[in-house]
């Protein structure tokens, strides 16, 4: 059984999140995506706690279920403190197998900081003893670094980051089975790192409001859904259970090249070093990226590292797709008309974007879109890299004589 997973995400109590991110929406628009199983996000925060054991059923084998919707118990949390005189923050991913579990880490994190401060609570702690608080709490819990290469919160980044998960996770290294891709790497990107031909490569939409869910996934094939299964199958990487990742192209994540916003200047990492890393208007410094972290780390030229790997797909969200395709901006009511009846016609987005063939697709589609589609799947784009907090902009090139319509 194929199960689309999409385990980090974020409720209504988190900074800067839609108010919408509440059960109901996240059940429906987990129908909509095609998305199998969904993280709960904010376990960790006491209104979103209740909220989920209120409102989650138990589907077993470490699941729960709201509406025709698996939830698995997830949290993001925030470790901030210093070390060798510098000043980290890295965000983790948690993973938990049941609400009473989740209610013994809460209990735990309380006594370091404010819980109901943010979903996403911040926490002066290490990385290393904040794992050791959430494993002395609750042993099968795992975790997972959070968008490893994010410039300011990860364990990577360029401005609060380590140089290897050893110097962030000390003797805790070897439980660390996993780190999250995030949205400006792919899982090329990483391969060329040698220390972690050990680790497994998860993507996860890091949603704040219910459209973003599915923007990158993670993909298995169980034969059924459990915590426990998906946690073997990432930690083992067996191909067979563990199919791959869905990927934003990593061009299109708001970090994933050099810049300084302030001044509008984009630079790839060679011409950033050109320039000491330094604005060239007005000498700042700039917004070291995740492509030159990546440079900086990796012991293998590009396009290396992959035999033996898992899979990956990069896609753009249909809604993308389509305004594209019918010339007007995601967001509008010509491009939410179309995408609704889309997944009426279809029935989800995944489905649409990764498995039905031409013919299929025809029969519901514009040539346009069709076109736009078969670009998408095939890489044919056209992206200006995201920096310094700017996402990318990607360009389908569609053919100029296609006529702008809709069925």
């Amino acid at each position: 059984m194929r199960l689309i997973a999409d385990l980090h995400l974020h409720s209504r109590f988190s900074r800067a999140t839609s108010p919408e991110m509440d059960l109901p929406a996240l059940a429906r628009w987990a129908k909509v995506k095609g998305i199998d199983i969904l993280g709960s996000g904010d376990f960790t925060h006491p209104q979103w706690f209740n909220t989920l054991e209120a409102g989650f059923v138990p589907a077993g084998d470490g699941l729960y279920r709201y509406e025709e919707t698996q939830f698995m118990l997830t949290a993001e949390v925030a470790a901030i403190w210093s070390q060798a005189g510098r000043v980290h923050k890295v965000h983790l991913l948690v993973l938990v197998p049941s609400l009473e579990a989740a209610a013994r880490i809460n209990g735990e994190l309380a006594r370091i900081g404010n819980l109901a401060a943010d979903g996403r609570p911040m926490l002066g702690i290490s990385a290393k003893s904040l794992v050791e608080a959430i494993w002395s709490a609750e042993p099968s819990a795992e975790v997972i670094p959070a968008h490893a290469w994010t410039p300011w919160f990860s364990v990577f980044g360029s401005r609060s980051g380590f140089d290897s998960l050893e110097e962030c996770f000390g003797e805790h290294t070897e439980r660390i089975f996993a780190i999250e891709t995030g949205l400006s790497s792919d899982p090329a990107m990483n391969w060329r790192l040698s220390c972690l031909d050990e680790i497994a490569l998860v993507s996860n939409s890091d949603a704040h409001s219910p459209a973003k869910l599915g923007r990158e996934a993670t993909l298995f094939d169980l034969p059924a859904p459990s915590y426990e299964g998906i946690v073997k199958a990432i930690k083992e990487r067996e191909p067979t259970h563990f199919l791959g990742t869905i990927e934003f192209f990593s061009q299109e994540g708001k970090y994933h090249f050099d810049g300084h916003r302030a001044c509008g200047i984009v630079l790839a990492p060679r011409e950033a070093m050109a320039k000491g890393n330094c604005c060239p208007v007005c000498g700042k410094p700039l917004t070291i990226g995740v492509m030159h972290r990546v440079e900086e780390l990796a012991d293998r030229p590009e396009g290396e590292g992959s035999v033996g790997r898992v899979p990956y797909r990069s896609l753009i969200p249909l809604e993308e797709a389509i305004a594209q395709a019918i010339g007007f901006q995601p967001g509008t009511k010509s491009v939410t008309q179309e995408y609704e009846r889309l997944i009426g016609y279809f029935g989800s987005e995944f489905r649409i974007l990764l498995d039905l063939q031409e013919d299929e697709l025809r029969k519901a589609t514009s040539p346009r879109l069709l076109q736009a589609i078969k670009k998408v799947r095939a890489g044919e784009l056209d992206i200006e890299p995201g920096y310094d907090g700017v996402y990318g902009k990607v360009t389908i090139p569609l053919d100029a004589e296609e006529q702008l319509s809709l069925l």
